[in-house]
């Protein structure tokens, strides 16, 4: 099996050189790379193409919501997979934790976070799942956007069936595909499949993207 390729954003070096150590001692990550700041990470994961990055949000030059942008749109344009994002924040409540998400990011960790977390939360995202409680997520965003005004769903919407739009609506809830399958009936792995129509009828990464679509377009309770 291959191992998963971690490039690093953070302008703090020694806290850049902690968390190298950390993932070159695992059998199954692999380090490849780190940048101080948001324009250095754009052309250090166009060159390395890792599987996670690990970005900080506040950095000189360029932040990470910024880079987060130009690294999904680079991947977009090139016509290949973008490497999941993982925002490293200080604070739970960060706003600016909250629009590096809405920019394509699939998560957020807190930087004091136990290692163990920090490894699970990699190992996670490169599943393609969301770091944290999906509910964790819609406060963010419910404090972010709080008072703002929030769009009605697009075309895409109507394209999913009713059985989707139900998978949809316990997903933004936050439950997993095991407690999905218990609420409905069915087996994980067609709840999986089931999740994975949704998100690709609706253009989403993720189930956090999935959970940011329900907020902004009124489609979360």
């Amino acid at each position: 099996m291959s191992r998963i390729r971690v490039a690093l954003v953070d302008d703090q070096a020694l806290f850049r050189a902690g968390v190298r150590m950390l993932v070159d001692s695992q059998p199954d990550l692999e380090f490849a790379g780190e940048a101080g700041d948001g324009v250095t990470a754009v052309a250090l994961v166009e060159r390395e193409r890792p599987d996670v990055v690990l970005m900080d949000v506040r950095m000189p030059l360029a932040d990470g919501i910024q880079a987060t942008e130009r690294i999904l749109a680079e991947a977009d344009r090139a016509g290949r997979a973008a490497p999941r994002i993982l925002v490293l924040t200080t604070f739970d409540l960060d706003e600016n934790a909250a629009r590096a998400i809405r920019a394509g990011a699939s998560g957020f960790v807190l930087k004091d976070a136990d290692p163990e977390f920090l490894l699970a939360a990699i190992r996670t995202v490169h599943q393609g799942n969301a770091v944290l409680a999906a509910t964790a997520t819609r406060e963010l965003f419910a404090h972010l956007g709080r008072g703002g005004g929030r769009r009605p769903a697009p075309a895409a919407w109507n394209e999913l069936t009713v059985r989707e739009r139900e998978i949809f609506a316990l997903a933004a809830k936050g439950l997993s595909n095991a407690e999905i399958a218990q609420a409905e009936f069915l087996s994980e792995a067609t709840v999986k499949t089931h999740v994975s129509r949704v998100l690709a009828k609706l253009g989403l990464r993720d189930r956090v993207q999935l959970v940011v679509f329900a907020y902004e377009h009124e489609l979360s309770e």
